[in-house]
């Protein structure tokens, strides 16, 4: 097929979906069907790849309406499950974060706090239908005199609530360890002194912005899996960095690109949102996400062929290089490395360990090639794309 381009439209892909003809595989599968046939044939062959990941992503929350009382209240303060959301959006609009404590949460002042309840464990309880606290507080004014509302409420009970997410789905990230000579506690999770663990957390290969590098199909309004729902990305997230070093393949060697992403809650599913307590460090929610590439041509059927041999990050001390903002890293290692459960950094065998499931991650990505396949979910062609610098 010597000269030969493969180009497609989100309209003819489509079609294809909406007629049972459409190709669609996982982004496991078409590593091998890459490997086997190459781009060209490949892009000629697969009309839609599907991703997946399933991790603790801080950088999320929940905005809802809780409705009126009576006589009306202006919040100026809610808990749910005393849990503190923030309130100054309006007077009954409020947004509780993942990372949220309980108000008496004694934190790290016992080291390491244990961090039990948080926003994350209310969204997760929310989403499945179990009973939450509700509390708001306001000063009174002469259109919202009153003072308090308290009462338990499910999601059923709340007249919005939208999952947002101002930064998730991170596009590759460090494989942390520890140097220093105690036991550290991270957002990385449990990292044993001088070396003796490594943390990471990818999907590597099946992740979603590890098979679309340069954001060329993902943007403002890229339908998604999101909570075991639909959802959207509604730009790029918070910290987007599209210009960390990259491989010949494209693909960054380290932190990179991010998504902001929303979603109805109430058609999303506890499974795919779960809340996460990490020892001495807080509270967190783990987030089911998945993202169809289309194959519009050979440079994509390329970018979701890419393996895990194929995709490095760095290896960061956190023991003292990242508190301290010590631009410093001990080496690169493969996310197939990772995988195998041990890596080599500075001559030692350190035993790795994943906060992302990869069992969890190929699960999503099977989800939505099953919704594709059924014609159940359509692509959607974004209205701009991410920067790419």
């Amino acid at each position: 097929m010597s000269g030969f381009k493969v180009s497609k439209t989100y309209e003819e892909i489509n079609a294809r979906i909406k007629t049972g003809e459409a190709v669609v595989v996982t982004a496991e599968e078409m590593v091998h069907i890459v490997r086997q046939e190459g781009k060209v044939k490949a892009a000629a062959k697969v009309d839609v790849v599907t991703t997946g990941t399933f991790s603790p992503m801080c950088s999320s929350g929940l905005i809802f309406n809780f409705g009126q009382t009576t006589p009306t209240i202006k919040a100026a303060k809610v808990l749910l499950n005393n849990v503190p959301a923030y309130a100054g959006l309006a007077a009954v609009d409020a947004y509780i974060g993942a990372t949220e404590s309980t108000e008496d949460d004694p934190l790290n002042k016992v080291f390491p706090g244990e961090f039990r309840y948080g926003g994350g464990h209310v969204i997760e309880d929310l989403v499945a239908g179990r009973k939450v606290m509700l509390r708001a507080t306001g000063y009174g004014t002469d259109c919202y005199p009153n003072k308090l509302m308290e009462k338990e409420i499910t999601l059923a009970d709340l007249p919005s609530a939208m999952l947002f997410n101002p930064r998730n789905c991170y596009q590759n990230y460090n494989c942390a360890i520890n140097l220093s000579e105690k036991t550290i506690y991270t957002y990385m999770g449990t990292l044993k002194s001088n070396g003796r663990s490594a943390n990471y957390c990818s999907a590597g290969e099946l992740s979603p912005l590890l098979n679309d590098p340069y954001y060329k199909t993902i943007g403002l309004g890229t339908r998604i899996f999101l909570g075991g729902g639909i959802g959207y990305v509604t730009w790029h997230g918070t910290q987007h960095n599209p210009n960390a070093i990259r491989s010949e393949n494209g693909v960054p060697r380290r932190a990179a690109g991010t998504i902001m992403v929303q979603g109805d809650l109430k058609r999303m599913s506890a499974r795919w949102l779960k809340g996460v307590s990490l020892q001495g460090y807080g509270c967190s929610l783990a987030v089911g996400l998945g993202i169809p590439i289309p194959i519009l041509n050979e440079e994509m059927a390329a970018y979701t062929g890419v393996s895990d041999a194929e995709l490095f990050t760095q290896v960061v001390d956190y023991g003292y290089d990242y508190a301290n903002r010590v631009n410093r890293n001990y080496g690169e290692v493969s996310y197939a490395q990772m995988k195998s459960g041990v890596i080599q950094v500075n001559g030692q065998d350190i035993p790795t360990s994943p906060l992302s499931s990869v069992v969890g991650a190929r699960e999503i990505a099977e989800t939505l090639k099953k919704w594709i396949l059924e014609g159940n979910f359509m692509l959607q062609q974004p209205v701009v794309t991410l920067p790419e610098k």
